[in-house]
């Protein structure tokens, strides 16, 4: 099957719509310039292998994980909220969204299809993103964090009255693969050939 057999398709955001994922590594770096260099990058392996997840999670992980130190919820908001300042700057780009993918939504909105989008990215953000860019109208819904994907793939299926057969997600991490497994729809891994083993592949 492919993703236009489904009667809806959920889309993850960065990597799979637009072409921002070093611009979101430009993003780190900068908000944690004061800290070490080699503390710095393994944060960046971090986001790197886990896409799917939050900048909240994220920047609890460099502290917690990686430095070894406690950090309370009112710091990490300052470091999102510095985060999601550069990325507004740097994000409404057109040049950065990939074309073949953009087409695909156009095509699938003409023809009637529900689509959402559920990301790792601050969903204020997001939601500001997807207007500057034109893309807001061709989704029911654009959903982000805090709320972790698995969960916002559960309340769109729940609020969605359909078989769990008529749902997938396509996304490039491996927690998009997870939110899938976990809400048992099907999956599809799309600009990253690390998932192409381990459900379908979405190829245009």
């Amino acid at each position: 099957m492919k993703p236009q057999d489904f009667k809806i398709i959920l889309w993850d955001f960065d990597g799979v719509i637009i072409n921002s994922n070093s611009v979101r590594e430009a993003g780190f770096r900068d908000v944690l310039s004061e800290y070490p260099k080699e503390q710095v990058e393994k944060l960046i392996d971090y986001h790197n292998i886990n896409g799917g997840l939050s900048r909240y999670v994220k920047f609890r992980y460099f502290f917690e994980e990686i430095r070894k130190e406690s950090i309370t919820d009112d710091m990490v908001l300052v470091l999102a909220q510095k985060f999601s300042i550069i990325m507004k700057e740097l994000l409404v780009n057109p040049d950065l969204l990939i074309s073949p993918v953009v087409e695909f939504i156009k095509e699938q909105y003409n023809l009637g299809k529900k689509m959402h989008i559920v990301s790792g990215s601050d969903v204020n953000e997001l939601r500001e993103l997807c207007k500057s860019l034109r893309l807001d109208h061709f989704f029911i819904s654009i959903n982000g964090s805090p709320t972790p994907k698995t969960s916002l793939v559960k309340n769109i299926i729940e609020n969605g009255y359909l078989s769990l057969s008529e749902y997938c997600l396509i996304g490039d991490a491996i927690n998009d693969y997870d939110a899938s497994k976990d809400n048992s729809i099907k999956f599809f891994g799309y600009n990253n050939l690390k998932l192409k083993n381990l459900d379908s592949y979405f190829e245009i």
